[in-house]
């Protein structure tokens, strides 16, 4: 891997395929209680521009467990709230830590952050992307769906959103069939879509860009969705109730799917709008094994850049 990680467009194939062998390692060990303290004595800085419960539970936790240490960052309490440049921060920190999570708004704060600092960058989430809950989810599809994703067919159902970015990137780089519907005033990034279609071209992954549901989920193995007002977007939230309102994953839609389908939710959820309480209730034990996956494929990752 590089220095950092950013993006799954960064990795070639068969580093997305060594995190995910890593993950389901570290996973044995910890489910067996063997100890795993491959980053004893190192820290972590986490910087929080948004607000999480997952992402900031799964990286203390996962540090403690490698046997290092976390340290939360917030920029209410940092010189970053008061306008200190990226750069600044990013050569102190260097010389205080071992590495860096960072979750914050704009992507290029993640890039500039990673330009400036001497140690590992991870990206935590972006308004453009989420590569670590991919890489979590891609590890909860070989779990229940087997190892070889490119035998999948996933569909992505909602808005064009961090995570739609983030998955295209993930299946052009493991071969699998995704479907990604969004209404066309919400589509995935361009640029992103360009980059992947020509990862694609690598390793023989079909992506499919629709703005209909159903033609998405039909023979879906997995079908995935994500809340329809992503954070910093909650004054738009009844307007996206109208747009997105044919894109809710429920029993009709799932009608199209295969029939062991599995359905993937990143969470929070907000059962009644992108997904029923129905379906979410009867996918539960895949959605929150995909919870708990974040923090083993996040533990692969420090491991692969920090140790």
């Amino acid at each position: 891997m590089e220095k950092d990680f950013l993006t799954i467009h960064d990795l070639a194939p068969d580093e997305v395929e060594a995190v995910l062998d890593l993950a389901a390692h570290l996973k044995a060990m910890q489910k067996s209680g063997t100890p795993h303290r491959y980053l004893e004595g190192q820290t972590l800085g986490m910087i929080f521009e948004k607000s999480s419960t997952r992402t900031r539970v799964s990286f203390e936790v996962g540090m403690f467990q490698l046997g290092g240490s976390a340290l939360f960052l917030s920029s209410h309490d940092t010189q970053l709230g008061r306008g200190e440049p990226i750069r600044d921060t990013a050569r102190v920190l260097s010389r205080y830590l071992d590495g860096i999570m960072i979750r914050t708004y704009a992507h290029e704060t993640a890039e500039e952050l990673a330009r400036w600092a001497d140690i590992p960058v991870i990206n935590a989430l972006t308004d453009l992307l989420h590569p670590c809950q991919v890489m979590a989810d891609l590890l909860t599809m070989r779990e229940h769906k087997g190892k070889d994703l490119s035998a999948l067919k996933v569909a992505f159902v909602g808005d064009g959103n961090n995570m739609a970015n983030s998955y295209l990137y993930g299946a052009a780089k493991t071969g699998m069939t995704l479907a990604v519907a969004t209404p066309k005033t919400h589509q995935p990034d361009k640029a992103v879509v360009k980059n992947a279609m020509k990862d694609a071209k690598e390793t023989g992954a079909k992506l499919i860009l629709t703005d209909d549901p159903a033609e998405a989920v039909k023979d879906a193995d997995v079908i995935v969705t994500d809340t329809w007002a992503s954070m910093g977007q909650e004054a738009e939230h009844d307007e996206r109730k109208k747009i997105f309102a044919p894109y809710q994953v429920n029993k009709k839609l799932l009608a199209n799917a295969d029939r062991r389908a599995l359905v993937m939710h990143c969470l929070p959820a907000y059962r009644g709008e992108e997904i029923t309480d129905e379906v979410f209730e009867a996918n539960a034990e895949v959605i929150f094994d995909e919870a708990e996956n974040r923090l083993h494929t996040q533990k692969a990752i420090m491991t692969m850049l920090m140790g």
